[in-house]
């Protein structure tokens, strides 16, 4: 029988974060960055409602939730799109911009979907040079060429943990051409509360050449439902829901997206509870020659160079025990790390009491 030919694409697939090892139970998963409190009291009334109607189609353009984001966020409803996660926005916006003669610059340590979805249009991927694991705006603006079409960068970044201050985010801005797209990921932007960063929908939300991608899979912990949303010129928007899939947010997760968004206590408690834990776990590995970035996100990047064990040694004894962490050496090349989600109390004391035992 013959296959029909079909395009070779040279890209290496996104492998996340392992959630189950042989035939060990009650795993502690910590290599995903998943909210560590699971999700709302609110969306739980929601997600067990049987009056649900799961027999029709949702609506294509998420009209209800969108109004609850502009509400929430306080910007134009018209300059909203949801997606089926934040992945399908990052993968509109290639779909949008790109052709295969252009050219994409994304950090040399950044998430990996920028890189996997504008290689799959054909574009080419230009890696800027980081300085101590942080985005350099110097080594950005070097990179850029007459086919530079978009800039995406995570700020907080994912997996480093660092960031742009507002000035720095700024800067970029002003120094890139006008018609280059900076594409803005605020995935992590409710954990972080140092007083120098600025969300990037805060600092651009009236620019027409910068894009906002927001999730609710990390604080709101709806990972499952897949759901995210960007912001952007109204112009943009209109383009990008011209080849958006027609019913690509199903209807369970708009209603619970909009339920999560009203429940501040929620997130009050899930931001005191990561900086809290993430802030204890980092002051315990500093003691065993562990070191991380600051707390800015729900996760820590831990660097084992001046540790006694060598990263994979401590990744392989924990997952013996049941404890996954993400690996930064598939995919990332980050050697000598690894990724450790800040998880509840009562997972971050077996990973405490866990290391402890290695390290004895």
């Amino acid at each position: 029988m013959t296959v029909p030919k079909f395009k070779n694409f040279k890209i290496e697939a996104y492998k996340p974060g392992k959630s189950n090892i042989g035939k060990i139970k009650n795993i502690i998963k910590l290599s995903a960055n998943e909210s560590a409190l699971g999700v709302s009291p609110k969306v739980m009334k929601i997600l067990t409602n049987k009056n649900l109607i799961l027999s029709k189609y949702p609506d294509s353009k998420s009209r209800i939730l969108r109004k609850e984001i502009s509400k929430k966020f306080n910007c134009d409803f018209n300059k909203i799109i949801c997606g089926a996660g934040s992945d399908e926005i990052i993968q509109m916006i290639c779909q949008l911009y790109l052709k295969p003669s252009d050219e994409v610059i994304v950090p040399q340590y950044s998430f990996l979907m920028y890189r996997i979805y504008a290689k799959i249009v054909g574009a080419r991927v230009i890696f800027s040079k980081e300085k101590n694991f942080k985005v350099s705006v110097s080594e950005i603006i070097k990179k850029v060429t007459k086919k530079t079409k978009i800039v995406f960068i995570a700020n907080p970044n994912n997996p480093t943990g660092t960031y742009l201050n507002k000035l720095e985010l700024i800067e970029l801005r002003k120094k890139l051409k006008k018609n280059i797209l900076l594409v803005l990921d605020d995935a992590y932007f409710e954990y972080m509360k140092n007083k120098d960063y600025k969300p990037g929908l805060d600092l651009f939300k009236n620019n027409d050449n910068v894009v906002i991608i927001r999730t609710f899979s990390k604080i709101y912990g709806l990972a499952s439902l897949r759901i995210g949303w960007g912001h952007a010129s109204r112009k943009i928007i209109k383009a990008m829901n011209l080849i958006k899939p027609p019913f690509n947010v199903n209807q369970l997760a708009q209603t619970a997206a909009r339920e999560a968004l009203k429940d501040k206590n929620f997130i009050n408690r899930s931001v005191k509870h990561n900086f809290i834990e993430a802030n204890k776990i980092k002051n315990i590995l500093e003691k065993i020659n562990i070191y991380s970035n600051e707390v800015t996100t729900n996760f820590l990047l831990l660097n084992f160079d001046k540790c006694k064990y060598s990263a994979n040694y401590v990744f392989n004894k924990l997952k013996s025990k049941g404890i996954i962490l993400r690996s930064t050496e598939n995919g990332y090349n980050i050697k000598n790390n690894l990724r450790l989600t800040i998880g509840s109390k009562k997972e971050n004391k077996k990973l405490i009491e866990t290391i402890k035992n290695i390290f004895k």
